[in-house]
């Protein structure tokens, strides 16, 4: 069974850092767009950022200059390094990946920025 598998959530002080990683179990074929949503309480879920194959990037304007998003295409992985956090990051954070059938969801991690 093929799933996506995230880690790295966890709890972090306003200006902290985290770095979250998520990698496929079991073989995905022709995977394109990988990405990063979030979903705070009360709230829709919402894109993050993602990334093509090709290494092009898009961000969440709410994010920018600060989360990097990077893959590596042999593992299938996709990395979401999240700088300066602040207490509006707080969200269970999921990642995606598009093929031309399916598009993949991960469980989710918590990422909760509070002091």
């Amino acid at each position: 069974q093929v799933q996506l598998v995230e880690s790295g959530g966890g709890l972090v002080q306003p200006g902290g850092s985290l770095k979250l990683s998520c990698a496929t179990s079991g073989r995905i074929f022709g995977i394109s767009t990988m990405g990063w949503y979030r979903q705070a309480p009360g709230k829709q879920r919402e894109l993050v950022a993602r990334i093509t194959r090709a290494g092009r990037t898009d961000y969440a304007d709410s994010v920018k200059g600060r989360f990097t998003i990077s893959r590596d295409n042999d593992k299938n992985t996709v990395y979401l390094q999240m700088n300066s956090l602040k207490a509006e990051d707080t969200a269970v954070y999921y990642c995606n990946a598009e093929t031309p059938a399916l598009l993949y969801w991960g469980q989710g991690t918590q990422v909760t920025v509070s002091s």
